[in-house]
């Protein structure tokens, strides 16, 4: 397994390697750079892997996002990940788009 990298442009976090419960610190300390933009897209493009864990952490950062007042986004999800934010319903709380470029647009 690969760790989670990270890479922050404004307010887009581009995920790499994996998304697993060792994660959080990264994507915690993603989000809390990011979220000065009042918005934070997270750019699954370059996601390896992500386990239930990892959609948990998911849930703990959208929690984040509404406590703090700032849009939580998604982008770049491949099929197989759009088709777990509609098992898990992440979708009808984290709006998705293509792209990062897209959902910035979206503001």
């Amino acid at each position: 397994m690969a760790e989670l990298t990270t890479t922050i442009d404004g307010g887009v976090v581009r995920l790499g390697g994996d998304l697993t419960g060792s994660s959080e610190p990264t994507l915690s300390g993603a989000f809390d750079e990011a979220a000065a933009e009042g918005t934070v897209v997270l750019d699954f493009t370059g996601l390896e892997y992500m386990n239930s864990t990892g959609i948990g952490l998911l849930v703990t950062t959208l929690v984040r996002a509404q406590r703090t007042d700032v849009t939580l986004m998604a982008a770049g999800l491949s099929d197989h990940y759009r088709e777990i934010f509609s098992l898990t319903r992440l979708d009808e709380a984290i709006p998705v788009h293509a792209t990062a470029e897209e959902a910035l647009a979206a503001t």
